[in-house]
């Protein structure tokens, strides 16, 4: 989906949350397994820090995960993310949930996917984004795909923007 600066930064202004997936987005999308079968997460230390800032912005943040794996609990707690959902078949659901608990509209939502289970959501909110290396179908909805790979500071990349919105406001 292609639109002008000018309607990307006029809906960005708009948002309350920025809701996350986490594998492909907040991680790199690999998944490590230890010797027990324990599953890891590698997070990118700078989307942790655009998150912190972006919530002291006054921006609220949401992790939406299909993953059930207890380490997105750890990092979102670490982050001071209370709005944190792992195992979510139906991730719309969960989004409409948050928002009507946060009296928010759909449209004052930007939400980061990379992959199919990611589709539904995009296509429901104000402000779809994408990482550099999401699959084909989920980048075309996306009104902004970040130039870095999810895992790799994209989420960075978008606080960054969202960041440089306020401070001209």
């Amino acid at each position: 989906m292609k639109i002008s600066v000018s309607e990307l930064r006029s809906r960005l202004s708009q948002i309350k949350l920025l809701a996350l997936d986490v594998d492909g987005v907040l991680t790199e999308g690999g998944l490590y397994y230890t010797d027990t079968g324990e599953e890891l997460k590698k997070f990118n230390v700078k989307d942790g820090q655009g998150l912190k800032l972006i919530m002291q912005a006054g921006i609220d943040v949401a992790i939406i995960t299909a993953s059930s794996s207890s380490s997105v609990i750890h990092r979102a707690k670490k982050l001071g993310i209370n709005q944190v959902f792992i195992g979510a078949e139906n991730k719309l659901s969960v989004l409409e949930n948050i928002c009507q608990q946060l009296n928010i509209s759909l449209t004052q939502v930007a939400y980061m996917g990379d992959d199919v289970n990611d589709i539904p959501i995009l296509k429901a909110v104000g402000c779809p984004l994408s990482v550099t290396d999401a699959m084909p179908k989920t980048k075309t909805l996306a009104i902004y795909i970040t130039q870095l790979s999810g895992g790799q500071g994209a989420v960075r990349e978008i606080c960054d923007y969202f960041l440089s919105l306020k401070s001209t406001n």
